[in-house]
């Protein structure tokens, strides 16, 4: 049995889990964590743990904008462009957040960080090319916790502005 089809181990009723499979519940979408003892901290851990391409994963960065933490989903296969962050909020500084901020703001510790069910209202931009793929992979509050998701469902579900807001491929 490979990491990818091996059911969810123990804990997958973990506080975290079952905080983000319930944020997701309250807002139409329906998704099953899965778990993987080796960990999906990384893109690239994920991406070998659920046997997708990279660039199916989505990576949660959060970020402060004029003050306020905000999180970002790109691609695992690419860097998000602080500029086009800023320009997409109408921001005239953003940084990236340290781990307190974004444990603080979101509830969940980075590595682990969803899309969705944070402790406070964050805002939640998606990069437009997300939404290129059929699947992706997001974490679900524990660096060894995902969800496959449909990204346009994702970004519905999250509340998330659509922009281009990952760095120029070229």
């Amino acid at each position: 049995m490979t990491d990818a089809t091996r059911p969810p181990g123990p804990g997958s009723d973990h506080r975290n889990v079952e905080r983000v499979t319930r944020a997701a519940a309250e807002r139409g979408l329906s998704i099953d964590v899965q778990r993987f003892p080796a960990g999906t901290r990384t893109a690239q851990d994920a991406a070998r743990a659920v046997g997708c391409d990279v660039a199916q994963i989505v990576k949660s960065l959060v970020f402060v904008a004029d003050g306020q933490v905000v999180i970002a989903l790109v691609s695992g296969a690419d860097r998000l462009d602080v500029d086009r962050l800023g320009r997409a909020l109408s921001a005239a500084t953003v940084r990236r957040a340290t781990a307190d901020e974004a444990r603080e703001a979101t509830g969940f510790a980075i590595g682990g960080i969803p899309p969705l069910g944070h402790r406070t209202a964050v805002p939640v931009v998606i990069d437009d090319r997300l939404l290129e793929h059929e699947t992706v992979w997001a974490a679900a509050g524990l660096p060894d916790a995902v969800f496959a998701v449909a990204p346009a469902a994702l970004a519905e579900a999250a509340g998330a502005r659509i922009a281009a807001v990952a760095a120029d491929p070229s």
